[in-house]
């Protein structure tokens, strides 16, 4: 949670964010970061600049900048995908081996950045909702992107974490000794902001994946209904988003990771760094150079690659092979380390393949086996695989696991995908059966000890 120190310094950075966003909108005669709310809800210009302001904290946010702190690197090592290259790593050991201790940093980083992100959009809500010069049209469509934004990091957090305090103010008073919230009203509040926005958002930026647009809360409030068993919801909008016609499966996987690639519903563009550098987080962490091989810090999992088939074009496209490490490493983003313009890379959030696999399971579990696997065929297919035979009367629970083997080799490294499929499912169990670490406690991360210092209200998870 943030302390007044940390709510103050969250508020700066915020606004010095908006500042750089603004820049080219508004002449600002005030001290370095001195910017007042009034100001930048003044004019549609700069509101529309704050809200840049927040995707592009996105890249900059330890959960969600693809790097060594966030949710794709973290989940993937909870989620038997990622191996560290050396053990002497004990603060990234600690998450491979599920033995994480309260006071592990990455899992401070984690939290706090989430919940930074998350004061982020209520500050930037309640300067909106002031307002009094912005017409309803684009206050509208502003507030949908930043109540996305916000049902996005709390999916996170409760998915990480179980129970999280539920913050919805800018107030210090209020939020300063915030207690743990139930899991399903943290569900509540992602789907309220969610329908929220899916009412006002419109379906323009299509074109641009970085933008949050209609089909874009449709498609994780698909994801949403999904975990919580809505089996008809996740169908429904699951098909509303394969039925956009800009939303294309793209026929090279080499492509799909390509900025604004059509298989984008959402994407985070490097660009908002505010760096030179134009490579994603994700290529540069992932990416084991041949000369700066020293550098790798992650390795994919030897089970992991020993069960592609051989005929399956992912694991010659999204896979590579360091020599000198004898190492295998996700190979998805292609580019290590750049500074050309413009970038050519962005680091995808949500894709089309998604929606397919949360239909398949969606009509599976409502017993159309027929749609379940059409869906599944989909993803086969661009990989590469023989298509699934309807004539085979094949058993629920096999599809099932044909869903679950799919979803794992086309999201493996991409926002903890298969650690939270792991736990949702129930289908943890037999992955540790040789860990001696393991325990069903550490499905939820711990508390971070700093955090529980300054609010005494938060109590810990079980097993911590």
């Amino acid at each position: 949670m943030l302390t007044k120190k940390r709510i103050k310094q969250t508020m700066v950075f915020f606004m010095a964010s908006i500042l750089i966003a603004c820049e080219d909108f508004v002449e600002v005669d005030a001290p370095d970061y001195k910017i007042i709310r009034e100001d930048v809800f003044n004019s549609e210009e700069t509101a529309r600049s704050a809200m840049t302001g927040i995707y592009n904290e996105l890249f900059r946010s330890s959960f969600s900048n693809g790097t060594q702190y966030s949710v794709t690197v973290l989940g993937a090592l909870s989620g038997n995908l990622l191996m560290n290259i050396r053990e002497t790593n004990l603060v990234r050991m600690e998450f491979q081996q599920h033995e994480i201790s309260a006071e592990n940093t990455s899992n401070l980083f984690l939290w706090t950045s989430a919940y930074n992100m998350i004061y982020n959009t209520n500050a930037f809500l309640e300067g909106l909702q002031s307002s009094e010069t912005i017409g309803s049209e684009v206050k509208n469509q502003l507030q949908g992107e930043a109540k996305f934004v916000r049902a996005f990091t709390y999916f996170y957090l409760v998915n990480l974490y179980g129970e999280v305090p539920l913050v919805l103010t800018t107030d210090y008073e209020q939020n300063q000794l915030a207690s743990r919230t139930h899991s399903e009203e943290i569900y509540t509040q992602i789907i309220l902001d969610l329908e929220d926005a899916i009412e006002n958002l419109t379906d323009e930026n299509e074109d641009i994946r970085t933008k949050v647009n209609r089909y874009t809360a449709m498609a994780l409030l698909s994801r949403v209904h999904l975990y919580n068993r809505q089996w008809q919801k996740a169908e429904e909008l699951s098909s509303q988003v394969i039925s956009n016609n800009s939303y294309i499966l793209q026929e090279e996987l080499s492509d799909v990771f390509l900025a604004n690639s059509q298989e984008a519903i959402w994407q985070i563009s490097p660009i908002g760094s505010g760096a030179t550098t134009t490579h994603t987080n994700e290529g540069n962490f992932f990416i084991i150079d041949p000369i700066f091989s020293f550098l790798a810090s992650v390795q994919l999992n030897e089970n992991f690659i020993a069960n592609f088939n051989d005929d399956d074009l992912r694991l010659s496209n999204w896979i590579s092979y360091n020599e000198s490490l004898n190492a295998y490493f996700p190979f998805k983003y292609k580019i290590w380390n750049s500074n050309e313009q413009p970038s050519t890379e962005y680091s995808m959030v949500l894709r089309l393949a998604e929606q397919f696999l949360i239909r398949a399971e969606s009509r599976l579990m409502q017993d159309d086996h027929k749609g379940a696997i059409d869906d599944i065929n989909t993803i086969r297919n661009r990989a590469g695989l023989a298509p699934l035979s309807n004539t085979d009367n094949l058993e629920t629970e096999i599809l099932l696991d044909e869903i679950m083997e799919q979803r794992k080799k086309e999201f493996f490294t991409e926002w903890g995908h298969r650690w939270l499929d792991l736990k949702r499912t129930d289908r943890y169990e037999n992955i540790w059966d040789n860990n001696p670490f393991w325990e069903d406690t550490d499905l939820h991360y711990p508390i971070p000890a700093e955090e529980r210092i300054k609010n005494p209200n938060l109590t810990q998870n079980p097993g911590y």
